[in-house]
């Protein structure tokens, strides 16, 4: 019966291009549970394939630790259990197995940008991805609040996360974080994918604006332009993706002034002062382009604030006058 069963292995993990000792687990685990059933057993059961017959125990908690008991169950009865699991819960526990295996595959694809087919939006809202082998779960948390999710419709995200959870694995997706929109730079250009153009900071309102800091050694290279590209050839399929999320491409620079003023693009700072022990500065603009520094609901000014670590207050040249004035 053993050589058998050792000849099914090897052809089903030929078959089915698994690897030998996946198969071995899956057999003896329909076996298990077979016993299980067929002789109303409430504790673990655990099969070994010896060399010349199929050997089945009773696991027990002991003191802490797991102990082994022989069960009296006769080879013939063994046989007969292992003939008919062999047909049955032996495929079931290989499918559980090769979905392990494509999950373990994804597993290694972990920030890495996928596409794939919507199945279904749950009642909570999250939004079930077809991968192919697995399915992927686009939590509300890990969307874009202005998109609008259909079954049968193409998707792409960054593969956030594949965890397992109650026996079970978990694949998150996310079309929010940070990391898929240097995903989606890096397939766009290339200059950026052979590390020519470093991004050296992303900070994003998803759907409404990010802010992308780049840098490179290359005193002949414009960053901002290579990554922007001709009439905006290279940043408008991003944006596309990100449902019309703006993108504000930034030079980084060592000075923090500098930096800070172009971090409030596209508004125009006409005068700044610092206070570098609060990391705090205080930024004049013309009373006119106030509002576009500011951005709508404050989005611009809080990116500039997350991007630079300070904390920076925008207000008119007006008020800004006024308030250096009084200090």
């Amino acid at each position: 019966m053993v050589k058998n069963l050792r000849k099914l292995i090897e052809q089903v993990a030929k078959d089915k291009n698994l690897p030998h000792w996946i198969v071995e687990r899956s057999l003896k685990n329909a076996i298990a549970l077979a016993v299980k059933r067929d002789m109303k057993i409430k504790e673990d059961i655990e099969v070994d394939l010896e060399e010349e017959d199929i050997k089945v125990y009773m696991v027990r908690k002991k003191n802490g630790e797991s102990v082994k008991f022989p069960l009296d169950i006769s080879p013939e009865d063994v046989n007969r259990i292992a003939a008919h699991v062999a047909k049955e819960e032996f495929l079931k526990e290989l499918e559980r197995a090769e979905e392990e295996r494509g999950y373990l595959e994804y597993l290694e694809m972990e920030g890495k940008v996928v596409v794939g087919i919507i199945r279904k939006v749950t009642e909570e809202g999250d939004v079930v991805v077809d991968l192919g082998k697995v399915t992927g779960t686009l939590p509300r948390k890990e969307q874009i609040k202005k998109e609008v999710y259909k079954p049968g419709s193409r998707i792409r995200a960054l593969i956030l996360s594949v965890k397992r959870k109650r026996g079970k694995y978990e694949l998150i997706l996310s079309r929010t974080h940070p990391i898929f929109l240097r995903r989606l730079i890096e397939q766009e250009v290339p200059e950026v994918r052979t590390g020519d153009i470093v991004i050296k900071g992303i900070v994003r309102e998803p759907g409404e604006r990010a802010k992308v800091m780049v840098h490179t050694e290359d005193p002949k290279m414009d960053p901002v332009g290579i990554i922007v590209g001709v009439r905006g050839s290279r940043i408008a399929p991003i944006t596309e993706e990100l449902s019309g999320e703006r993108v504000d491409v930034i030079r980084w620079s060592e000075n923090v002034e500098d930096l800070i003023r172009k971090s409030l693009s596209p508004a125009t700072v006409s005068k700044i002062r610092l206070d570098p022990k609060k990391k705090r500065a205080e930024v004049g603009v013309p009373k006119d382009k106030l509002s576009l520094a500011i951005g709508r609901h404050g989005v611009n000014v809080k990116l500039a604030n997350r991007l630079t670590g300070w904390y920076i207050d925008v207000m008119s040249e007006e008020d800004f006058d006024k308030l250096v004035k009084l200090k």
